[in-house]
This record gives structure tokens, sequence and C-alpha cells, in this order.
């Protein structure tokens, strides 16, 4: 299982820069923008979503700007997908290693068997990222192409819309 000292050394040995800030728990996007981070720009936090097609065969992890709405009718036909809903508590924990509240693009490096999809908003290809390193308790902030390579690297299919 992947922790997040396992995400922090990982990023030190790519040589990834990054800047953390440690906080109180956070479960949602409305309780992130609630943080008062001098130095972070907290609209460079996506929204976190775990989804899956109808058949439970595709999975895909949106990460999308805190004031996007996630339309999953326009996003299955953005991605040529079967129709789209939130996948279960279990499948997060099985496939990603996550929980409830602490969704994040980290947890693909978990994804031993390359089965989710990450899917970014293009908000974010011009800067940084701020995302959770496997606890709702810190936030990384790095530079969005550095995570994309992470995530390359690791075999995980990407798809900016």
């Amino acid at each position: 299982m992947l922790l997040r000292p396992d995400i922090l050394r990982i990023l030190e040995e790519k040589e990834i820069k990054y800047r953390e800030f440690t906080h109180e728990a956070v479960f949602t996007i409305g309780e992130a923008e609630s943080l008062s981070i001098p130095g972070f720009d907290m609209s460079r936090v996506p929204k976190n979503l775990f989804l899956r097609d109808d058949k439970k065969r595709e999975y895909y992890l949106l990460s999308i700007a805190p004031d996007e709405k996630a339309d999953l009718k326009e996003l299955r036909k953005r991605i040529g997908s079967r129709p789209l809903s939130f996948a279960s508590e279990d499948d997060l924990g099985n496939l990603l290693q996550l929980e409830k509240g602490s969704v994040t693009p980290f947890g693909l490096l978990a994804d031993s068997e390359r089965k989710v999809t990450a899917i970014f908003s293009s908000y974010f290809q011009d800067g940084e990222i701020g995302i959770h390193p496997m606890v709702n308790t810190s936030t990384v902030f790095l530079a969005f192409t550095d995570l994309l390579s992470l995530i390359q690297e690791h075999g995980n299919k990407i798809v900016i819309i």
C-alpha cells in the first residue's frame, strides 16, 4: 500500500520539485477551498471523482478545476465511453488503495493493473496542481507536467479534456 512517505520518496527519487502543506483533514473540495495557505493557489487543487462505466469494465479518475461541473453525459461523449457513474468505495480501495475523501491522482501509482484512466481538465496544463499524497491532511503542489510524466511512466492512460 502506498503511503504519504512513499509518494514523497518517489518525488525525491525522480528529482521532482514540490511544495507540501500539511493541514486539517479535508473530505470535500468545499473544505479544501476554505483552507488559507499563503503562497499556494487553492484554485489549482482539483476536484477528484472516481468513475466507472455501466459494465464496470472501464474506470476513470477525473480531476477538474474546483469550479468546473462534472457533466457525466458530456464527459461520456468526449471520451467515447459507455454511460458513466460513480465507482464504489470498494473499487476505489481495491484499484487505487484510497478511501472516500482522499481521492488523488497519486492513487494511480498504486494501480498495479493500470486499469484506471486519468482524465484531467485542460485548466491545469499551464502550471501547478495541488494534490493529496495518499492522505487528506496534506497537499503537495508540483508542476502538472511532472505529474503527467509520473502517471505515464507508471503506465496509466491519460486524457486531457
